[in-house]
């Protein structure tokens, strides 16, 4: 029973708790771990076809945002924060905007042309309309 548990373990940590998602009017249906840290980092600003990129956050310290920043972008939530700021204070950039909670993330994402986002990985609980939003595969 223990070697179950033992072998389980890595195949457990390999699956992400999060799901990358965007508007329905975005076309890409895949970014490299590297894209999504240069989309959140502010330096990537548009999609394959020009359109605008619209990124949405939960407040740092909201542990969907915290599992995020460390899963996806591989950084920690206020490595992220003084970026936004450094960008924000030196006129350089605009930080991402915050919404509150999960839900109006993702109604935020589906309303936005251009939106990502993130959320929990869609289970029965959540009330996600299908083919509301596209879910982005994040490739290595």
């Amino acid at each position: 029973m223990l070697s179950f548990l033992i072998i389980g373990i890595p195949i457990a940590s390999s699956a992400y708790a999060v799901e990358v998602i965007a508007h329905i009017s975005v076309k890409d249906s895949t970014l490299s771990t590297s894209q999504l840290k240069r989309i959140y980092t502010m330096r990537q600003l548009r999609w394959s076809d020009n359109s605008t990129i619209k990124v949405f956050v939960l407040p740092s310290q909201h542990e969907l945002h915290q599992r995020f920043s460390k899963e996806r972008l591989q950084v920690f939530p206020y490595q992220l924060n003084r970026i936004w700021h450094k960008l924000t204070y030196s006129g350089l950039g605009v930080a991402p905007t915050i919404v509150k909670t999960p839900e109006a993330l993702f109604n935020a994402i589906k309303s936005t042309p251009g939106a990502i986002g993130y959320i929990d990985t869609p289970s029965q609980d959540n009330n996600l309309d299908e083919g509301a939003v596209n879910v982005i595969k994040i490739e290595n």
